[in-house]
C-alpha cells in the first residue's frame, strides 16, 4: 500500500495560517498568492483524508487535529531547516542567511557600534535582524523564526546554549537638578518607590533593575509606564521622576540633550549580562560561538577606542 506523505511546502503553508489567522496574511508570509495556499492546504487535507481548517468568511478556525498536525509539522521545518544548516555549517561558517533576534533595551545601543566589524570579518554572512521583547525573542527562536537571539540575563529562555559576551552595568538616571543630592554611586535604598520609572511588562531591564534593588516593594509601587528607553528618559527629563538605565545605552548617547544625569548603582547586582543564545542542540553551534566572539571583541574595540 502506497504511503503519500506531506510535502515541505504543504506544511509551511499550514503553519503559517495557524501563525497568521489569516488566509491573505499566510500567503504573503511564504511569498505565494492565497490562491496557491488555499490549493495547497485542500491537498493536503486530502491526503490525510482529514479536515485540518474550518473555512468561513470571517473567520480561520483550525480543528483539534489540525493544531496538532500544524504543530508536529512546525518541528518538521525546522528539523529540515537545520539539516540545510548544518551542510552550511560544515561548508563556509557564517556565510549565507543568519536570523537573529534582538531585544530592544539592546539593538538600538549596540548593534550601531559592532555591526560594522561584523560584516568586515564575515563578508558573506547575510544577517536579518527581528527586534522583540525578551519573551516574544525566545518563542520565536524556539519556534524557529530566528536562529539566534541577542538577549540579557538571567532570564528564563527555555532550554536553550549560551555565550556571554559582556556585563553591562545598571545606572540610576535623574533630573540635573538632583544631582547635588545624589552620590557619585547611588544606593539602591535611596531609591524613593513614588519615583521610579520602569518599562512595560515583557522587558526583561525591568526584572533586572527590580533584581538589582532586591527591594520586593518597588514591584508593586513603581511607575511602570515607559514603552521603550527613550522614552524613559523623556519621563525624567520632564521632572515625572527617576528610572535605570543600561550603560550601554548611556554609552551610545541616549542622555544627550537632555538634563538628565546618570551615576551608578550601588547594589548586590548592580549589571546584566548580555549574551548570546541559541537553541540546545542546534547543528551551528560552533558558527554561534564565532559569532559571540566576534561580538566581544567588536565590542570590547569599541570600548578602548571610546569610539560612540
Amino acid at each position: 500500500m502506497a504511503v503519500y506523505l506531506p510535502t515541505l511546502k504543504q506544511l509551511q503553508y499550514l503553519v503559517a495560517l495557524r501563525d497568521m489567522g489569516h488566509f491573505g496574511r499566510a500567503a504573503d508570509s511564504c511569498f505565494v498568492t492565497q490562491s496557491t495556499l488555499s490549493a495547497g492546504l485542500r491537498e493536503l487535507e486530502s491526503l490525510l483524508g482529514v479536515i485540518l481548517v474550518e473555512r468561513t468568511r470571517r473567520v480561520v478556525r483550525f480543528t483539534p487535529l489540525g493544531l496538532k498536525i500544524a504543530g508536529k509539522g512546525e518541528r518538521v521545518l525546522r528539523e529540515a531547516e537545520e539539516l540545510a544548516n548544518l551542510a552550511r555549517a560544515a561548508g563556509k561558517p557564517l556565510s549565507g542567511e543568519l536570523r537573529m533576534g534582538v531585544i530592544p533595551t539592546i539593538a538600538p545601543f549596540l548593534l550601531p557600534r559592532v555591526l560594522g566589524k561584523i560584516r568586515e570579518s564575515y563578508p558573506e554572512l547575510k544577517l536579518y535582524l527581528r527586534e522583540e521583547t525578551s519573551g516574544a525573542a525566545c518563542e520565536s527562536l524556539h519556534r524557529g523564526h530566528v536562529d539566534c537571539v541577542l538577549l540579557a540575563l538571567p532570564f528564563s529562555c527555555g532550554d536553550i546554549e549560551h555565550a556571554d559576551l559582556f556585563d553591562d552595568r545598571l545606572l540610576l538616571a535623574f533630573p540635573k537638578a538632583q544631582a547635588a543630592l545624589m552620590p557619585e554611586t547611588v544606593p539602591a535604598d535611596a531609591i524613593q518607590e513614588s519615583e521610579l520609572l520602569l518599562l512595560e511588562d515583557g522587558h526583561c531591564l525591568k526584572d533586572h533593575a527590580l533584581a538589582a534593588c532586591n527591594r520586593p516593594e518597588l514591584r508593586a509601587e513603581a511607575a511602570m509606564m515607559g514603552t521603550s528607553l527613550h522614552t524613559l528618559v523623556q519621563m525624567v527629563d520632564n521632572g515625572l521622576g527617576v528610572t535605570m538605565l543600561p550603560q550601554m545605552a548611556v554609552d551610545a548617547g541616549i542622555l544627550d540633550h537632555t538634563d538628565v544625569v546618570a551615576r551608578p548603582l550601588r547594589a548586590d547586582h548592580p549589571s546584566r549580562r548580555i549574551a548570546l543564545v541559541w537553541r540546545n542542540g542546534s547543528p551551528r553551534d560552533k558558527e554561534f560561538q564565532m559569532l559571540a566572539e566576534a561580538l566581544r571583541t567588536a565590542h570590547g574595540e569599541r570600548r578602548m577606542t571610546g569610539a560612540a
